[in-house]
């Protein structure tokens, strides 16, 4: 995810990390040629009757693609706003859980059950990137009990059943009441339902055909725009037919981007940099030396 200042209107014009310029910008620069090619073949007067168009029907076309980019792209930021909300919450329940923790239960069951807590956070941002994070996973874990999860088809759905496991010990072994138990399992549920949300948001996409048709409608207006534009604009047809697909095509990958918020997209959610307020939130609770939370690196936080 990019982090950055605001920026001043030179360096905004100029900004290339964070922006879908890089992913659309062959289809500007072949939309722009094919204008100046239409152009080319109409002052040489090679089209004859074929650019005779007003601009009405573009203007028609132009709207309607407006709403439907507009729709679609509310829809991916609505997914993308609901994802970092339930990962922000989850902050909430991490940090609850630590402090219901310090209350009813002693000190070993305490750190086991945060630890255990704090690995299926990680096994869940590795889930949702389909990465790695083996290395990520605290170091007190179990090594048997880090192999056993990664062989499961979820392993974070696996720890946390694990961590619940150390509250269902304490409560039989008389250790905490039930209105305890019900506090620290609030918290654990709360958790649940998060990594339900992500998995929902993750594995939903967008309906195809939608997304398909304004794919679809996007390169045909531009690609029919010059003959349009050609009378009236001249030689400055690429150079409008440019702009316009900028918008269009930009506004397209970007809702591409935002569809799916949990990649590794300059748009994505910073789900390592969460992940570390994790680590500190659990390690302070704990009285370890927490780490440095993460820092943007060339305006870059990952």
């Amino acid at each position: 995810m990019i982090v950055r200042d605001r920026p001043g209107a030179l360096a905004l014009m100029l900004a290339w990390k964070g922006s879908v310029v890089p992913h659309i910008l062959p289809h500007i620069l072949l939309t722009a040629a094919f204008a100046f090619i239409v152009t080319w073949f109409s002052r040489h007067d090679h089209l004859g009757g074929i650019v005779e168009y007003t601009l009405l029907p573009f203007t028609i076309i132009g709207i309607a693609l407006s709403i439907f980019l507009s729709v679609r792209n509310t829809a991916t930021y609505d997914r993308w706003w609901e994802a970092r909300k339930h990962w922000g919450n989850m902050v909430t329940e991490i940090r609850s859980l630590a402090r219901a923790a310090g209350i009813y239960l002693q000190k070993e069951p305490r750190r086991e059950l945060l630890i255990r807590s704090l690995a299926h956070v990680h096994l869940l941002r590795g889930q949702l990137r389909g990465e790695d994070i083996s290395a990520d996973l605290p170091a007190s874990l179990s090594p048997d009990l880090i192999k056993h999860a990664l062989n499961t088809r979820n392993p974070a759905e696996f720890m946390l059943q694990r961590a619940g496991d150390i509250v269902a010990t304490a409560h039989k072994a008389g250790d905490v009441d039930s209105v305890a138990a019900a506090s620290l399992d609030k918290h654990l549920h709360g958790l649940a339902s998060i990594q339900a949300a992500s998995e929902r948001i993750a594995n939903t996409p967008m309906p195809f055909a939608y997304t398909l048709l304004v794919h679809r409608t996007a390169y045909i207006y531009c690609y029919l725009l010059p003959f349009g534009l050609v009378d009236a604009a001249g030689w400055f047809t690429p150079v409008f037919t440019a702009i316009v697909a900028y918008t269009f095509f930009g506004l397209d990958r970007l809702s591409e981007q935002l569809e799916f918020p949990f990649g590794r997209e300059a748009n994505d959610l910073p789900l390592d940099s969460l992940c570390r307020v994790h680590d500190i939130s659990v390690a302070e609770a704990l009285g370890d030396t927490a780490p440095e939370p993460m820092q943007p690196v060339d305006y870059l936080l990952q």
